[in-house]
């Protein structure tokens, strides 16, 4: 079974990437800037990670957050991962959802994403 993730990793066609993981423009982003950070080697839960895929994982989700800063200027973000088909995992490669927001990009963030309509920025990363 192909996974879209792994053939992803190797076109080499990403925003950053360093030993262990890589991060990319999410093709189906709930917000303009969202990005997907995932380890290199294949697998589907978070808790599956080794310490240094976390390690890994967290270096770069904080260089995107640095890129998205200085590129869009976000208010604030979300950061979430998906573990399982029951929590709404569809890819079973692991990724961590890096998603900025922008203030009026809902009417009401309490919650975080779950009344995202539609991105306020557009951006075409």
């Amino acid at each position: 079974m192909s996974c879209i993730f792994c053939e992803y990793m190797n076109s080499k066609n990403f925003i950053m990437e360093n030993e262990l993981a890589f991060a990319i423009y999410d093709s189906y982003p709930v917000n303009s800037g969202h990005v997907l950070v995932m380890p290199k080697r294949h697998y589907a839960s978070f808790f599956d990670s080794t310490p240094d895929e976390i390690l890994a994982l967290n270096e770069l989700i904080n260089k995107v957050k640095e890129l998205l800063d200085s590129e869009l200027r976000p208010d604030g973000y979300n950061i979430g991962i998906n573990v399982g088909e029951a929590a709404g995992q569809t890819v079973f490669h692991l990724h961590i959802h890096v998603i900025p927001r922008y203030f009026g990009d809902v009417d009401n963030p309490r919650g975080g994403i779950r009344n995202f309509k539609k991105p306020l920025v557009e951006y075409d990363g």
